[in-house]
């Protein structure tokens, strides 16, 4: 195990531990079970991205280790909001159970978020997998000799990480039961549509070969929509 996979095994551990910090410091409580639901069907996607990418895309793990040369300036910040958002999207849910600020979500639908975030992050893993360029910030990987990646789920949308990602967002809120974490979630929405615009054009207009793959794959974010 090289010292930068090592790295990124830490650095994924410190997020599930910063994450459950949040989560029971905000309510305040041990007995919350949707806390223990996401902490544990994160850590299942983690394990399973792990068992998945290791022995065969150690190079990935390598560079998602660490924010490599020619990082976009913006994106810099945009992912910076990304991660505090999705903490205070935790916060937020915590502090609405403790307090009861706003009207209780209907545990089936609870359950129904729970389902569908379990349900779509494995769509993550299957962009990872069919991209070896799959960083954690948007740049050209000269260094890696970056080319276009079509196969996968790049066959049906151009950014299908983000794709799961925006469910992760969406269902947040709902699954862990609260009104006042969909603020924060619907700006990290918003974010994510930035991101993905800004990257597109990126791409579009340094990286050889990706004009053409996007006039054959012709949707960003969602299927049929844009």
């Amino acid at each position: 195990m090289t010292p930068a996979i090592r790295k990124r095994l830490a650095q994924i551990l410190f997020l599930v531990l910063i994450q459950a910090v949040i989560l029971f410091a905000s309510v305040w409580k041990w007995d919350w079970w949707n806390a223990w639901v996401y902490i544990g069907i994160y850590l299942a996607f983690l394990i399973f991205n792990v068992i998945v990418i290791l022995p065969g895309h150690k190079d990935l793990a390598e560079e998602r280790s660490r924010v490599g040369e020619g990082t976009k300036s913006w994106d810099r910040v945009i992912a910076s909001i990304g991660a505090f958002g999705g903490l205070l999207i935790l916060a937020l849910a915590g502090l609405d159970e403790r307090f009861g600020w706003a009207g209780a979500i209907r545990t089936e639908v609870q359950i129904a978020a729970f389902v569908l975030m379990g349900a779509t992050y494995p769509i993550f893993t299957w962009a990872m997998v069919s991209n070896k360029f799959f960083a954690t910030t948007v740049r050209i990987q000269k260094e890696r000799g970056h080319t276009v990646q079509t196969g996968g789920p790049y066959r049906f949308v151009r950014h299908p990480g983000y794709f799961s990602l925006l469910f992760t967002y969406v269902t947040m809120p709902f699954a862990l039961g609260s009104l006042w974490a969909c603020i924060p979630a619907a700006l990290l929405v918003l974010n994510l549509f930035v991101r993905t615009a800004l990257e597109d054009r990126t791409l579009l207009a340094e990286l050889d070969g990706y004009k053409e793959y996007a006039a054959r794959v012709r949707y960003r974010l969602i299927p049929g929509i844009w």
